[in-house]
């Protein structure tokens, strides 16, 4: 796809074992220190489509080994895109949560994306971005149900459905460092504009590709409630400290007004 932001390629550390790496629109994150070699490290989420080499690059330049396993947050094509590639180059298990495996494992696809929620450009082109499932057979297994992280200790999954049913966010609660996938994002995903300069504010999931937004709206609440003290989202720059708590309270209280679409195949029966 020709869309690519500002800050494509440009990996930082937010904290010595939380790396960054957009890839074109999307966000993944390696997590590990690489000063620490005997703890090993995990990805979260794949990138965009043809994103494998840039991905393994910037890996190699940051670690020595492969990663522990692969996590994902959920499995649309701008975060699983290059996955095939990173297991065969790296031959590691890949973990998301049960309820999206149908869409993991060749069962079931996603709805087309939703050009009618406005907002931009980028919906505009949203049925034109792939939507079907992909099959990863038994090389993906479900996350387990104590809520741990495999190869993450001291992380937590949280399951937070809305923008897909198994759409999953990471917390550590030591540090509030937060792992929001698409739960909510910290650009307006749905202007080509603002995407492309990575203009920063505080929104809901992608409209274009969200299905249930009451319980999109459940699950940025919860987030809220966890106080985090850094968030790297799916799409967006990572926002922190007060920027963060201010701005995530006020998507949490305010989320019909910021988040939810006037229109669109997946509003009907949201009171505005």
């Amino acid at each position: 796809m020709p869309l690519t932001s500002t800050s494509n390629g440009e990996g930082l550390a937010y904290r010595p074992d939380i790396f960054c790496y957009p890839v074109q629109i999307v966000n993944v994150c390696f997590i590990g220190d690489p000063e620490r070699k005997e703890d090993g490290w995990v990805l979260v989420d794949a990138g965009m489509p043809r994103s494998a080499a840039r991905i393994i690059k910037a890996a190699e330049e940051r670690f020595e080994t492969a990663p522990e396993a692969i996590i994902l947050t959920h499995g649309h094509f701008d975060h699983v895109g290059a996955i095939m590639e990173l297991i065969e180059h790296w031959n590691v298990p890949v973990y998301a949560h049960k309820l999206e495996l149908p869409y993991l494992t060749g069962e079931a696809d996603y709805p087309p994306g939703d050009p009618t929620v406005n907002g931009g450009l980028v919906s505009e082109m949203s049925p034109f971005f792939p939507h079907d499932g992909i099959d990863l057979d038994d090389r993906v297994k479900p996350l387990p149900k104590d809520g741990s992280v495999p190869g993450l200790p001291g992380w937590k999954y949280i399951h937070t459905p809305g923008h897909t049913p198994g759409h999953i966010s990471l917390f550590r609660g030591k540090d509030g460092t937060l792992i929001a996938g698409d739960a909510f994002v910290t650009v307006k995903q749905e202007s080509l504009y603002k995407v492309m300069t990575q203009e920063q504010e505080i929104n809901g999931p992608p409209k274009y590709f969200t299905t249930d937004w009451i319980q999109a709206e459940q699950s940025v609440k919860k987030l809220a409630a966890l106080q985090p003290y850094l968030a790297i989202t799916g799409h967006g720059e990572p926002m922190f400290g007060e920027s963060l708590k201010a701005n995530l309270k006020l998507l949490s209280d305010k989320f019909q007004e910021i988040a939810v679409p006037e229109h669109g195949r997946f509003v009907d029966g949201i009171v505005h």
